[in-house]
């Protein structure tokens, strides 16, 4: 009952924001971006809570944390040093001024100005349309399970819930009210991992006692021939830590800080954020080895003799915490992925209504006009992410486990080297985009999918080898181009 109150009483909250955020959203501008206006803490706290999704909660803790044991904690460390600290301290200050400088207001966006080149504005929209709204049902999916398990809702009315919040707070309230949510909802998520941790490792004798009983389990549990090696344990670090260099819906957060004063005081805030909550949902799916053995722990089916990673962690939280924290726990992953889902459905739709559209259908649409248009098609991904979680379409289950590797390894280079290179050409760009996507999916399906981290890792680090050697052979791009994009850097 308290788990219901508390939920009805954080989704009132989330849809008085939305429109509270609309009275301050009246161009597109101010819908995508804020109006360039976020302060450090929210920024933090955005790029924080949409990096940590239901996803990790969920499986990715359950399936690394029983796999990899303690090692699963190199994960941990990488996504807040790589992932979290270094991305802002690397990109967000260049990222600002540059998008500034050719006013810019998507990755496209800046891909085209950048490179002087309308087709890799072309390109890099229907990647993102076609790879991040698969990845955008695959969290309204888990929000359906959560609630249908944890709740007693039915599936279809789950998912129904979840686009009335979803829509009133975004389609009203734009970027100001996804962030005004994500700070809630990342002190909801520190306070809910910081109680859930301490419970758990009182349950497990302490924390040295913990870590023991977890290489000692571990190692019973997976045999020394089993165990992940060096690579596997390296390509997870380096793809869930770098990936978040070329996803849209993460660089998004730095177009949007106020200032570059913002960017050190955000980097402190989202390193001690990223700390706390990777390191608590990593750390206790490793302690699944204490609280589960071959009896008890949770299989497909009784037919079916395989783990259920899914169902890892879900069921030890629901075994050790008493029943308020549990409340908060639940609470805790819903405010994850809807932070994930409403960034990744603003991203989607900003490729169709800013980068194609406006971009090369209808130039001259109105401040007005193109608001109207960016709340519509909000909207109208919010409800077709509906229709695939609802009837889970085998390819596009496929595309979801594609989504990180393909954009992030077609993105990440030229977005790089576009920042930092003079020299990069649109043919570079272009070279790299396209061996990135081709070489994450062809690997995705010749390594089979518990490979996919390495071929996702592949697929990023190839580019940012093919778009200098491209780039070097092509004719270099004009210094007039250079010297607007470079000014003040």
């Amino acid at each position: 009952m308290f788990a219901i109150i508390l939920l009805v009483l954080f989704l009132i909250a989330m849809i008085f924001i939305g429109i509270w955020g609309m009275r301050k959203t009246s161009n597109l501008n101010d819908f995508f971006l804020g109006n360039r206006n976020i302060g450090p803490w929210i920024s933090a706290m955005a790029y924080g809570t949409t990096y940590f999704s239901a996803v990790m909660f969920i499986g990715f803790a359950g399936k690394l944390g029983w796999g990899l044991g303690l090692n699963v904690l190199w994960i941990s460390l990488g996504n807040t040093v790589f992932g979290a600290l270094l991305a802002w301290l690397v990109l967000a200050k260049r990222t600002r001024r540059m998008t500034q400088n050719l006013n810019v207001m998507t990755m496209p966006e800046f891909l085209q100005e950048r490179y002087q080149s309308k087709y890799l504005k072309f390109f890099s929209s229907l990647l993102i349309f076609f790879f991040l709204l698969p990845y955008s049902a695959s969290v309204f999916q888990g929000l359906g399970y959560l609630f249908e398990v944890n709740f007693k809702i039915n599936y279809d009315i789950a998912l129904l819930i979840m686009i009335l919040i979803t829509g009133v707070y975004l389609v009203l309230g734009g970027y100001f009210a996804i962030t005004l949510n994500d700070f809630i909802q990342g002190i909801i998520m520190l306070i809910g991992t910081v109680l859930m941790i301490g419970i758990l490792l009182g349950e497990g004798g302490g924390l040295m006692k913990t870590v023991a009983s977890i290489s000692q389990k571990y190692s019973e549990h997976i045999p020394k021939a089993n165990q992940p090696g060096f690579w596997t344990i390296a390509s997870l670090v380096f793809m869930t830590s770098f990936g978040t260099w070329g996803l849209p819906q993460m660089v998004q957060k730095f177009y949007a800080i106020k200032n570059e004063s913002v960017i050190p005081k955000a980097a402190i805030v989202t390193t001690f954020f990223s700390l706390i909550i990777v390191f608590s949902a990593y750390f206790a799916g490793a302690m699944t080895h204490i609280f589960f053995d071959e009896t008890s722990i949770p299989r497909i089916s009784p037919e079916d003799g395989r783990i259920n990673f899914d169902a890892l962690v879900p069921t030890l939280l629901t075994n050790k915490l008493p029943e308020v924290l549990m409340a908060v726990i639940l609470l805790l992953i819903l405010s994850a992925s809807m932070s994930t889902l409403s960034s990744l459905v603003l991203v989607s739709s900003s490729a169709v209504a800013i980068d194609m559209y406006k971009g090369h259908i209808n130039p001259n649409i109105s401040k007005k006009n193109s608001l109207l248009m960016m709340r519509f098609l909000s909207a109208l991904f919010i409800i077709i992410s509906f229709f695939i979680a609802k009837y889970k379409f085998a390819v596009i289950v496929t595309l979801m486990s594609l989504s990180w590797g393909a954009v992030a390894g077609a993105l990440m280079a030229p977005y790089f080297y576009g920042l930092y290179w003079k020299r990069a050409t649109k043919e570079g760009a272009f070279a790299g985009m396209l061996t990135g996507c081709i070489v994450s999916t062809s690997l995705f399906f010749i390594l089979g999918e518990s490979k996919s981290p390495m071929a996702s890792s592949i697929g990023m680090i190839t580019p940012f080898i093919v778009v200098p050697i491209v780039s070097l052979f092509t004719k270099p791009p004009k210094d007039g181009v250079l010297k607007k994009a470079f000014e003040n850097i």
